[in-house]
């Protein structure tokens, strides 16, 4: 079996995250299309405050898990992801739409999904998560 990073020579690599280390020692890497992802994941679920150098970083979507869902929790959350999505990696993708929802019967789960276009390679993409 070949050697996984001479494979790779040549072609983009990232670490993944979360970050993990494969069985051989080595860590994960990822393409650069899941990397965007891993990156919007980071900004949606990291905490602000929670970096030490970086205070301001993130939007923190857990904490939606404990407010009510009406339109207004919806609404703010729209906007706080689309605006630090915009700070944070403003350099990487331009932001298309950001949709904040709830299902009728089941305000307990929020849905938040991101449609972006990556501004490298100007392929759309979307990333969907569920709170």
């Amino acid at each position: 079996m070949a050697d996984p990073i001479q494979r790779a020579i040549g072609t983009p690599r990232f670490l993944k995250y979360p970050y993990s280390v494969s069985g051989s020692g080595i860590p994960n890497t990822t393409t650069a299309d899941d990397h965007l992802r891993d990156l919007i994941l980071q900004v949606l679920f990291t905490t602000p405050g929670e970096r030490v150098n970086l205070p301001e970083f993130g939007v923190g979507v857990q904490r939606l898990v404990f407010e009510p869902s009406n339109e207004t929790l919806r609404s703010t959350a729209q906007f706080l992801i689309s605006t630090n999505l915009q700070r944070w990696l403003g350099d990487r993708i331009n932001v298309e739409q950001v949709t904040v929802t709830s299902d009728p019967g089941d305000e307990s789960t929020v849905r938040i999904e991101i449609i972006y276009t990556a501004i490298a390679t100007q392929q759309s993409g979307s990333v969907t998560v569920q709170v």
